[in-house]
């Protein structure tokens, strides 16, 4: 998971230095950082990315109080105490000399203008809650093989990002140039603000990048930093994706989904990790959700709706900052490990802390026994455009590669897949589903392959509702329920369209996609790329009726219907709107009380509804859901 704050104003450094760089402590005063550090047994931060060739640094090395006070409080050289006494001692003035180890436009002159300069953008990578328990009550070998994914799946991150995202520009956005080199100073945190386990790194992204200019001489500039916003939740999920995978094939384990929030996208977490344990080490999950319980019915007084899905991100982060407790002092990981080890003992007992690593070795094999390392790539394409297009509306391609890399996370369970599967899952989506929607002006720049949006022509759901649980009133159905309906349509399709093959009358034929695709189109087997695997057997030849039987046994162990338990499109769920309540109540009054009349011996008074036979032939017509209410789209 990956989240991003933005580092602004001059004296932001000192934040970093005193309490982030310090296990998110207080520092104390007039101890320095790596004695401070040292003293508490925490890492030092250290260095990353392609750009610091451009500083003299190398990858890796440790990240001291002065190199952040220069970098990131003054925007200049990491060594421009050097570099200036240097220049001074062959005659040039100070400001000469200062000027020269200003990396880019100087911060004087941004606040001369009134503005507040933007100095790094803050990257924390954190696993998913169940990769952190078993990093917590893990033995030695467990917690080294979950850090280590960890710091791989940061550098993989950070690798894309350099060389697919990262762009500088100049001139008001005039000017722009890729720029596959980033200055990254990270620092490893292991606990929360109330000392339970957490394992993340914050990695500061300078906002300073080198490219050549008109002369071809080395200049640095600012980061296009929208750009990178803009590629958050694709980034977010390359990491997730990377570190479950490998934590998964290298400790035998596989992935399940937990539903965080009703309604909203599932979590996957690692098998065999009970939701007690999760809760366990999540302490301020329940006091954040209680905040913005509060915060939501605020915001739906205010508007006259409910928040969407970026109101609901800003409410979420309101919410963490009102519930955030005080500093902490930092403790060494030893010391941590022991805590939390005696505080689940506690809790849970020896045998469920002991044989945590066990139970989830077992869920795993059980889960892959049951679903094949192989991925259909244009049921792929098909789900992933259909999710995206019924949450979005209109999409760009990063939203779609986020949906892929999501995608082979359900799908695999935390299996290894082929390197750029999840690039040819989403090229895929957007060439057979997807539909341009940006139009290129005459007279303006063309836009950028990431800055065309698109969209898809699936029948988009209709809403429904669901039944309240806990006397809860019932709700209607979210965007991403509808989409999860939407792309579980192929698998319908898949039962319902076999036809007779051609010379074959005996065997179904092959079926085809939700989207009408011929299996001329798409399933040609010596069309299809080396890792674009449909079923184990795929050099063998197979017949139309033999592959739609293994399409349609991947799809159902891969997407079971776990996303839908509790939120059927059953007409008994459409029962349970809001506009049929009252009229349900009443007949229920009505029959009461002619219940109630029998009882007493006494004449039923009249109820004003009909008869026994009509009205139960009347509640029968009721009962058939209207159109687009209870029902999922049809192939």
């Amino acid at each position: 998971m990956l989240s991003v704050a933005k580092v602004q104003r001059r004296n932001a450094w000192r934040y970093y230095v005193r309490g982030v760089a310090f296990g998110d402590g207080r520092r104390p005063v007039g101890r320095s950082l790596k004695a401070a550090q040292e003293m508490a047994g925490l890492p030092p931060g250290v260095w990353l990315g392609r750009g610091l060739a451009a500083l003299g640094l190398t990858e890796g090395s440790e990240v001291s109080e002065r190199q952040m006070e220069l970098v990131f409080g003054q925007g200049r050289h990491p060594d421009a105490d050097r570099i200036e006494q240097h220049l001074l001692d062959d005659g040039a003035d100070p400001a000469t000399a200062r000027l020269a180890t200003v990396l880019g436009q100087p911060l004087e002159e941004i606040e001369a203008r009134k503005q507040t300069p933007l100095i790094a953008l803050d990257f924390t990578f954190r696993p998913q809650a169940s990769l952190i328990v078993l990093w917590a009550l893990g033995d030695d070998r467990t917690r080294r093989v979950i850090e280590q994914a960890h710091e791989r799946a940061i550098a993989k991150t950070l690798r894309w990002l350099e060389d697919e995202v990262a762009q500088t520009r100049w001139a008001s956005g005039r000017g722009r140039a890729k720029t596959p080199a980033l200055v990254v100073a990270a620092f490893r945190h292991f606990d929360n603000r109330d000392g339970f386990p957490l394992l993340h790194d914050h990695c500061l992204i300078l906002n300073r990048v080198q490219r050549l200019d008109d002369n071809g001489e080395p200049k640095w500039g600012a980061l296009d930093t929208t750009r990178l916003y803009r590629h958050v939740v694709a980034a977010g999920t390359l990491y997730t994706l990377a570190m479950t995978t490998e934590v998964c094939e290298e400790l035998g384990l596989a992935t399940v989904p937990r539903e965080v929030t009703p309604g909203l996208r599932p979590v996957m977490e690692i098998a065999g990790v009970d939701s007690e344990l999760i809760n366990w080490s999540s302490t301020r999950r329940q006091r954040i959700e209680d905040a913005l319980e509060g915060l939501t019915y605020k915001y739906a007084q205010d508007h006259g709706r409910l928040p969407g899905e970026k109101a609901r991100h800003g409410l979420g982060w309101w919410a963490a900052q009102d519930t955030r407790p005080e500093k902490k002092t930092p403790r060494p990981l030893k010391q941590l490990l022991a805590w939390w080890r005696a505080s689940a003992l506690l809790k849970f007992g020896k045998q469920v802390v002991d044989g945590l690593l066990q139970r989830c070795r077992a869920a795993g094999a059980a889960i892959r026994a049951r679903v094949d390392p192989v991925v259909d790539t244009t049921l792929a394409a098909v789900d992933v455009a259909a999710v995206v297009f019924t949450v979005r509306g209109n999409f760009a391609r990063r939203h779609v590669l986020a949906e892929a890399r999501r995608h082979l996370l359900e799908t695999l369970r935390g299996q290894e897949f082929t390197r750029g599967l999840d690039d040819y899952i989403a090229n895929r989506a957007l060439s057979d589903h997807g539909r341009q929607t940006t139009d290129p002006q005459p007279g303006r720049r063309a836009p950028a392959a990431d800055q065309i949006f698109y969209t898809a022509d699936f029948p988009e759901p209709e809403p429904w509702f669901i039944a309240g649980t806990d006397g809860k009133p019932p709700r209607e159905s979210s965007r991403y329920e509808r989409a999860r309906v939407a792309s579980l349509a192929v698998r319908n399709a898949i039962r319902a369209a076999r036809t007779a093959p051609t010379g074959q009358t005996d065997a179904p034929a092959a079926t085809t996609s939700a989207a009408a695709l011929t299996d001329d189109q798409h399933h040609d087997q010596a069309s299809d790329p080396p890792h674009a695997v449909d079923h184990p057997g795929r050099d063998a030849a197979l017949t139309p009726a033999q592959r739609a039987a293994a399409i349609q046994a991947h799809q159902e162990a891969a997407m079971p219907e776990e996303y839908l338990e509790g939120r059927t499109t059953d007409a008994a769920t459409w029962m349970r709107t809001p506009k049929n309540l009252e009229r349900f109540a009443a007949f229920t009054r009505a029959a009461n009380a002619r219940r109630s009349a029998y009882e007493n011996q006494k004449p039923p008074a009249a109820p004003d509804v009909p008869s026994d036979s009509r009205r139960h032939e009347h509640e029968q017509q009721h009962q058939q859901p209207g159109h687009g209410q209870g029902q999922g789209p049809r192939p």
